[in-house]
């Protein structure tokens, strides 16, 4: 499965392969921390993904419908490039593998590639390409995408 995931402000809508859109992503900033709501507009599903405040190493989890779904972790000592986990409980942590600084990169859990996330694939700003494993959790995995590009870029 191919997604894109296009940019409008604080707002995101995530397309399937042929267009239509599958996930909105409305953004909100709160006082001490930025948060962000997304909707699986077929099953109904609910995802907030919340940065983590007073934490040793920049943090951001993933709730979907109220239970945690992942951890987004960055490295704390990373002198060439960011470097980042992810925890899904029950599951073997995840690497982000590649350059997230220039939108090329997968997720890898067990040596398996359970995500690929390119912005390359498309000429629209604001716009990636991200394929997921037919296994996983695509939901989660899009949610810890747009995480990782609030951990990345904190400015936008």
């Amino acid at each position: 499965m191919t997604q894109r995931l296009v940019s409008v402000g604080d707002d995101y809508v995530v397309e399937n392969q042929v267009g239509v859109a599958v996930f909105e992503v409305d953004g909100k900033a709160l006082r001490l921390r930025e948060t962000l709501k997304m909707t699986d507009l077929g099953a109904g599903d609910e995802y907030r993904i919340q940065e983590r405040v007073a934490r040793a190493r920049e943090t951001m989890t993933v709730e979907k419908n109220g239970e945690r779904a992942a951890t987004i972790h960055k490295a704390v000592v990373s002198p060439i490039r960011d470097r980042f986990s992810v925890s899904v409980p029950g599951m073997p942590t995840t690497l982000v593998v590649g350059n997230v600084l220039d939108y090329e990169y997968r997720m890898v859990r067990d040596g398996e590639r359970i995500a690929e996330i390119s912005k390359d694939w498309f000429r629209l700003r604001d716009s990636y390409g991200i394929e997921v494993a037919p296994e996983t959790d695509a939901g989660v995995l899009i949610a810890c995408t747009v995480a990782l590009d609030m951990m990345v870029n904190p400015k936008r």
